[in-house]
C-alpha cells in the first residue's frame, strides 16, 4: 500500500495555513480603524509623572536659575491669579461623525454656499457649530495632503503627461484626489524646474507663461490648504492673540507679547527659538493648572494626528523652557485631545466681537 503524500499533505496545510493567515490579515486591515487617539483619561494616567514634573517647573520659574528665556533683567515680585475657566469640549463621537461628512473627493477649495449650508444642517444633529465643523475640514485636508504626499509624487509623470494632452490643473485635483497647488508644484518639478525657481515664478506670476498662469490663478482659487496667499487667515489670527492678551492685561496680569520677545530674540540670539504669543511675568493658575505661557490658535483643536503632532512639537518648545501652559483654541476642542503639560483652553470667556463671523 503506498504511503500518503506527506509533501503534499503538508503543502496543502501550509497553504491553508497561509490563506487563513491572509484572511486574518485582511479582516484586520478592512477593519475600520478608530476615529482619533488613545483615550484621553489613559493618556493622563501614563503621563502623570511627566505632567507633575511640567506642573513643578512652572510654580518655580522665577526662582529658576540661570533665568528663563523672555523674563526682564530687574524683575518684580510675582503676583498670584487665579481662574476658573469654563469649557466646552467637542465630544469625541460628534467630532468624528463630522469627519466622514465634512471631506470630499477633490474637493480642497472653499465650498459654495449651497455645500456649507448642506454641512451646517448635519451639523445640527452634533455637538459641533459649522465653524468646528469647517475647521475640522481643514485640519483632516492638511492630513490627508501632508500624508498623501509620497504618493503624490509617484504619480507626477502621469499627471505631466495628461497636462501636456491639455487637462487642466483643476480637473487633475478632482481625478487625483490632491491639492491643485500641490500638483501644479509637481508638475513644474517634473518639467525640471528649480525649488527656488518654483518659489520665485509663484510669488510673481507674472513671469510664468500663458498657460501657466491661467492654471496657477485657476489652482489657487480652487485651494485652500496649500495656496500661496494666507494673508487674511494671517490678520484674523494675529487680532485673536491681541483680542486675548488684551483680556489678561485686563484682569492686572502682567506679561508679554510674541512680537516683542521675537524681536528681542533675534537681537540676542540672531533668530527667533521661542516665542508663545504670551509669556507670563506673573503666577497664573487656570482650573487649578499652573500656566507659565499660552498660544492661541484661530482654529478648532481637533482630535487628527497630523495636527495634534505640529503642535505637541511646537509646545514642547515652550514647556521645556518655563513648563506647562495653555493653549487657547477659537473654536474650542475635542474632549479627547491631549497634550502633556498643556492646559487647553476654548474662547468662551473672550469677546471676539472685534472677529466678527466665519472661520
Amino acid at each position: 500500500m503506498s504511503q500518503p503524500n506527506r509533501g503534499n499533505k503538508g503543502g496543502s496545510s501550509s497553504r491553508n495555513n497561509s490563506r487563513s493567515g491572509n484572511n486574518r490579515r485582511g479582516d484586520r486591515n478592512n477593519r475600520q480603524r478608530r476615529y482619533g487617539s488613545t483615550a484621553k483619561k489613559t493618556l493622563e494616567e501614563r503621563n502623570a509623572g511627566i505632567i507633575q514634573e511640567m506642573e513643578t517647573q512652572a510654580r518655580g520659574r522665577f526662582e529658576q536659575q540661570p533665568t528663563p528665556m523672555g523674563f526682564p533683567k530687574e524683575m518684580i515680585e510675582p503676583k498670584t491669579f487665579k481662574f476658573d475657566w469654563n469649557l466646552s469640549p467637542v465630544p469625541l463621537k460628534d467630532e468624528e461623525a463630522m469627519a466622514g461628512k465634512v471631506m470630499r473627493k477633490g474637493e480642497f477649495g472653499w465650498l459654495e454656499d449651497e455645500r456649507v449650508d448642506e454641512i451646517a444642517a448635519i451639523a445640527k444633529d452634533y455637538k459641533m457649530t459649522l465653524e468646528q465643523a469647517l475647521s475640522l475640514r481643514s485640519a483632516l485636508l492638511q492630513q490627508k495632503t501632508v500624508y498623501g504626499h509620497g504618493r503624490l509624487r509617484s504619480q507626477g509623470g502621469k499627471m505631466l503627461r495628461l497636462y501636456n494632452e491639455g487637462v487642466s490643473v483643476v480637473d487633475l485635483s478632482t481625478r487625483f484626489d490632491f491639492p491643485p497647488m500641490n500638483i501644479f508644484r509637481i508638475i513644474l518639478t517634473e518639467m525640471r524646474w528649480s525649488k527656488s525657481k518654483i518659489k520665485e515664478c509663484l510669488r510673481q506670476p507674472s513671469r510664468l507663461s500663458k498657460r501657466e498662469r491661467a492654471e496657477f490663478e485657476a489652482a489657487e482659487a480652487a485651494d485652500r490648504v496649500s495656496n500661496v496667499d494666507q494673508g487674511e487667515s494671517q490678520e484674523r489670527a494675529d487680532l485673536f492673540e491681541d483680542i486675548l492678551a488684551d483680556w489678561f492685561e485686563e484682569q492686572g496680569v502682567r506679561l508679554r507679547r510674541q512680537p516683542e520677545m521675537v524681536k528681542e530674540q533675534k537681537q540676542d540670539l540672531g533668530r527667533p527659538v521661542r516665542t508663545p504669543d504670551l509669556l507670563f511675568l506673573d503666577h497664573v493658575e487656570i482650573n487649578g493648572k499652573p500656566v507659565a505661557w499660552i498660544d492661541a490658535k484661530h482654529f478648532y483643536g481637533a482630535d487628527v494626528d497630523f495636527q495634534r503632532k505640529k503642535m505637541a512639537k511646537q509646545m514642547a518648545r515652550y514647556i521645556e523652557e518655563w513648563g506647562s501652559g495653555a493653549v487657547v483654541y477659537r473654536h474650542g476642542f475635542s474632549q479627547n485631545l491631549f497634550m502633556p503639560g498643556c492646559t487647553l483652553l476654548d474662547a468662551n470667556v473672550l469677546d471676539l466681537s472685534k472677529l466678527g463671523s466665519g472661520e
